[in-house]
C-alpha cells in the first residue's frame, strides 16, 4: 500500500487519484512494488546516541521487566535448590 509522508496515512490503490497521487494533498506516491532504497534500516543508519537522547537520561526500566527479572531470579534460584538436592 502506497504511503503519503506529508499526510502519515497509507492509501489503497482504489482510494488514490488515477495519476497516482494522494488525494488529500495531490503528492505523487509510491507503490509497495518498487521499494525505495535509501528508506531501507541498516545498522550503520541507526543513530544510538539520538536514541538515548531521545529516551532521556533518566529513563528507566518500567516495572513489568523488574518484576519479570526478579520472578526469574527466584525461578533459577529454586532450580539450583532442587539441582543440589536440598529440598
Amino acid at each position: 500500500m502506497p504511503f503519503c509522508e506529508d499526510c502519515a496515512k497509507y492509501w489503497a490503490p482504489s482510494a488514490m487519484n488515477d495519476d497516482g497521487t494522494c488525494p488529500t494533498c495531490a503528492r505523487v506516491l509510491g507503490s509497495q512494488s518498487t521499494p525505495n532504497p535509501s528508506r531501507t534500516v541498516a545498522p550503520t543508519s541507526i543513530n544510538a546516541k539520538g536514541l538515548r537522547e531521545l529516551a532521556g537520561k533518566d529513563a528507566k526500566a518500567p516495572w513489568h521487566f523488574k518484576l519479570l527479572v526478579v520472578a526469574l531470579i527466584a525461578y533459577l534460584g529454586w532450580r539450583l535448590v532442587s539441582l543440589i538436592g536440598l529440598v
